[in-house]
């Protein structure tokens, strides 16, 4: 009785131990992956719309350079907690009650806890759940399938990061060498804004905060609680805003050069003394294209877009 006492009390003890051992082992393949994961994003982001702002370019991939090694550490500590734990702790009670392979359990275990935070990001901050959830998955898989490898290896702690270190650089090249032959060879396009005719610009487009802006064909517009340009061009005055909201009836016409910045769009005049003509440059695609408009400085301005409600 009093062996067999002991014998659970040391099983105990070995979970906790097992697991401060795969999450150690699991910190440094999170660094790994990080930068690789950033410059995916970057290469995607790149091919999105802009909308007239600077997004991080090859000076974004130095500050990371330089920077990745004293931040990396903590942020593979944060993953580790968030995705790899979680997994851990719902594969193990799995595998010991079905048996099979334990991999497959910590892939499963990943997956759910990627679903999970995927939900609770969606229903937080608003973020796509199906686009959510698989990043989180595909961030997830890399470091629980892993842990079995680096936590059986006869490494120091400083074997393990330089060797992280090796892998990092190797997949951070590999992606950016393919991401350049990619953009290159046209596989990644680059946006482009739809076209749109006189008849597709009329019609209701409404945005945040209640923001609406009805066109009709003979080039008359209404306007509620409509963002526009501020009378008051001078960025350094203490009382300067970005925008005005404005309400009121004007006159709209195509503009095929908005604001100079070669994109198609409208010219808005409101017949009131609310703001000044303002131009909406059109984005978003064919099927639900977009006006907008960057208020303020270019490069930290406000963005604020109008989605197409019908006629």
């Amino acid at each position: 009785m009093g062996w067999e006492k002991k014998q659970e009390r040391a099983g105990d003890a070995e979970v906790p131990r097992s697991l401060r051992r795969d999450l150690a082992a699991a910190v440094p393949v999170h660094a790994a992956q990080l930068p690789t994961a950033w410059l995916l994003w970057w290469i995607w982001l790149s091919s999105q719309d802009q909308y007239g702002t600077s997004y991080i370019g090859a000076l974004g991939i130095v500050c990371l350079l330089v920077f990745a090694p004293l931040l990396l550490p903590f942020l593979g500590l944060l993953l580790s907690a968030v995705l790899t734990l979680p997994a851990i702790l719902l594969a193990r009670p799995a595998f010991r009650r079905f048996g099979g392979p334990e991999g497959a359990w910590r892939v499963i275990g990943a997956a759910v806890t990627a679903v999970g935070w995927g939900a609770v990001t969606t229903a937080l901050f608003g973020l796509p759940f199906v686009t959510t959830a698989s990043v989180l998955t595909a961030l997830g898989l890399l470091p629980v399938l892993g842990i079995a490898y680096v936590s059986t290896r006869p490494w120091s702690m400083w074997g393990v990061w330089w060797r992280s270190a090796l892998a990092c650089a190797g997949l951070f090249a590999l992606a950016l060498g393919g991401g350049l032959a990619a953009s290159a060879a046209g596989v990644i396009p680059q946006y482009e804004p739809p076209e749109l005719t006189r008849a597709q610009l009329t019609g209701v487009w409404r945005g945040d905060d209640g923001a609406e802006l009805r066109l009709t064909p003979d080039g008359r517009a209404e306007a509620h609680r409509l963002p526009t340009e501020p009378t008051d061009d001078d960025w350094s005055a203490p009382d300067y805003e970005d925008y005005v909201v404005c309400a009121g009836s004007g006159t709209w016409k195509p503009d095929p050069d908005t604001d100079g910045t070669s994109r198609a769009g409208i010219l808005l005049h409101l017949g009131t003394d609310c703001g000044l003509d303002t131009h909406w440059s059109v984005s978003g695609t064919e099927s639900a294209p977009q006006l907008y408009v960057l208020f303020g400085d270019p490069d930290a301005g406000i963005l604020r877009t109008l989605d197409r409600a019908g006629d």
